[in-house]
């Protein structure tokens, strides 16, 4: 059985990504800054015959990293893929750069960049143990740049050059490094949308397939194959899953 540990897992596109690995037959650590959302999560997940546990993880906190591992490892035995999802709550915060703070960027490196360094660190002896795999959900504004959202956008592209510098650190180890930039259906999606109801129809009209993915059916298989055997000749990539839109640029 394989295991997987997904941060930013309580809602949202990270929601999506636990069920989807819950039904293909993983066993998921579900992670999330509070405890109570990790476990309100886990309640929701399919069945796929996998096991899931709830930790709580802060991928700010210096420690907690390290522990939600050490969880995992003590639960199921061996952990097989890490997938960093986490973002910052201010993720979908529009805010052009002369009016942008020190402290909205902190929050966006906090999470993305120091974060994801915390995480892989955490990861480092137990996936190159299973000759496992990094998984990164980078985002199609680290591709094309974001109009208000330059922070973001920066901080994006930063994670996928970690990707592409950790893939050939680590492949001498047999452990994968991969990105996977996503559109989804997200609740902070959504709230975009309800703040500015005409982006809803702009962005859809350069979506070739004409529909924003849904993060369990559409996203989440890219991930478990990413994750998976079926992916073993694969790292220091970036999968766009976005429906076509980066093709309208």
């Amino acid at each position: 059985m394989s295991t997987v540990l997904v941060t930013g897992a309580a809602r949202g596109l990270g929601r999506g990504l636990v069920a989807a690995f819950a039904v293909a037959g993983w066993d998921v650590a579900v992670t999330a800054r509070r405890l109570a959302d990790a476990e309100d999560a886990t309640r929701s997940l399919p069945d796929g015959g996998g096991r899931p546990i709830a930790l709580e993880l802060d991928v700010t906190d210096p420690e907690q990293a390290d522990i939600a591992v050490a969880a995992t490892l003590a639960a199921f035995g061996r952990l097989d893929a890490f997938v960093h999802n986490a973002v910052s709550v201010r993720s979908s915060d529009v805010c052009e750069l002369e009016t942008a703070s020190l402290a909205l960027w902190e929050e966006h490196a906090s999470v993305s960049l120091r974060g994801l360094w915390r995480c892989a660190r955490a990861a480092t002896e137990p996936l190159a143990a299973s000759g496992g795999s990094l998984l990164v959900l980078t985002s199609p504004a680290g591709i094309n740049g974001s109009a208000g959202g330059a922070l973001y956008g920066t901080v994006k592209a930063g994670q996928r050059a970690f990707v592409r510098s950790l893939a050939r650190e680590w492949g001498p180890t047999g452990v994968r490094v991969n990105g996977l930039a996503p559109l989804a259906l997200t609740e902070a999606l959504e709230k975009t949308f309800r703040e500015d109801p005409s982006k809803q129809a702009a962005l859809a009209k350069i979506v070739p397939l004409g529909r924003f993915g849904d993060p369990v059916h559409d996203i989440g298989p890219a991930a478990v194959f990413l994750c998976s055997e079926a992916a073993r000749y694969v790292t220091g990539q970036n999968l766009v899953v976005s429906g076509g839109r980066l093709t309208s640029t």
